[in-house]
């Protein structure tokens, strides 16, 4: 008798874990989000709306001065072993994007790109007017970034190491840098998707909390195989901001790319994680 009802308190204490794998995806154990509407106009009157596009900017001013100064760094020095390298560079731009998601992801969903905030916007996940505020102070976050990066240099040097500037190098098409943003943005994108999925969010208590890291290690690994293409855009507010600050006929020249890529990129990844991944709008006619 007393075996038995040794059982039963096993029973009713450690209860049966989920199995990982497709099987965990079949429970609808989460709350999936409602769509947000295309235009807020409430959003506007609320705090907590300028809040977020002001951690934006600064998000995205810091990115700049932090990774530009080291673009710069590694360009002045009289060879590769005598500075961090490209591997430095990839892991200022990786480290940067985890420590600021970290810092504003519970104020403005910590973006600091304008692509995933078009990737993000695309998915129904934040309203038009929220996604063009955001894109509007990203983009003038780097400028000024790339601006405080300047007189620190001096005009002279800043001109001379090109100013952290895009632009597609010797040896490479046009099409080839374009395909190198496109790719790189999607593998941003997706990881983006990815870390903060709402299912996973639901079923993997340590997901949010290891969210900033996937996507500061998918920026890295993106550097690590595109800085040779196209220097790494995968960022049209970061491409903006050096090219402004630097202004020069080369930056302009291939421009189009870092904004037509990665916007290209993000929709591409926000299309297969939504409808491939998670297959929303199949639940929604079922």
């Amino acid at each position: 008798m007393e075996r038995e009802e040794d059982v039963k308190v096993g029973a009713q204490k450690f209860s049966e874990r989920q199995a990982l794998g497709t099987g965990a995806q079949s429970d609808k154990d989460y709350k999936e989000a409602p769509p947000a509407p295309l235009f807020e106009p409430g959003e506007l009157k609320s705090w907590s709306f300028y809040r977020a596009g002001i951690a934006e900017f600064v998000a995205t001013f810091l990115f700049l001065y932090i990774t530009v100064l080291t673009v710069m760094g590694v360009n002045r020095s009289p060879n590769r072993c005598s500075s961090v390298g490209i591997q430095g560079i990839a892991w200022a731009f990786g480290g940067m994007i985890f420590a600021l998601v970290y810092c504003t992801a519970g104020i403005s969903g910590g973006h600091i790109n304008p692509a995933v905030t078009f990737g993000l916007f695309l998915a129904r996940k934040l309203s038009l007017t929220r996604a063009v505020f955001y894109i509007v102070m990203q983009c003038l976050g780097a400028i000024c970034g790339a601006g405080v990066v300047k007189g620190f240099e001096g005009n002279a040097r800043y001109e001379l190491y090109k100013g952290g500037a895009n632009f597609v190098s010797h040896g490479y098409t046009k099409g080839d840098g374009l395909g190198a943003e496109i790719v790189g943005t999607f593998i941003l994108v997706y990881t983006v998707f990815s870390a903060t999925d709402a299912k996973r969010n639901a079923r993997d208590s340590h997901v949010p909390i290891l969210a900033p890291l996937p996507i500061g290690f998918a920026v890295f690994l993106v550097h690590l195989a595109t800085i040779p293409i196209t220097g790494t855009g995968i960022n049209p507010a970061r491409s903006l901001g050096a090219a402004i600050i630097y202004n020069r006929d080369r930056a302009w020249d291939d421009h189009w790319i870092f904004w037509v890529g990665p916007f290209i990129g993000a929709a591409l990844a926000a299309v297969y994680h939504q409808t491939v991944i998670r297959a929303i709008p199949f639940k929604t006619r079922g």
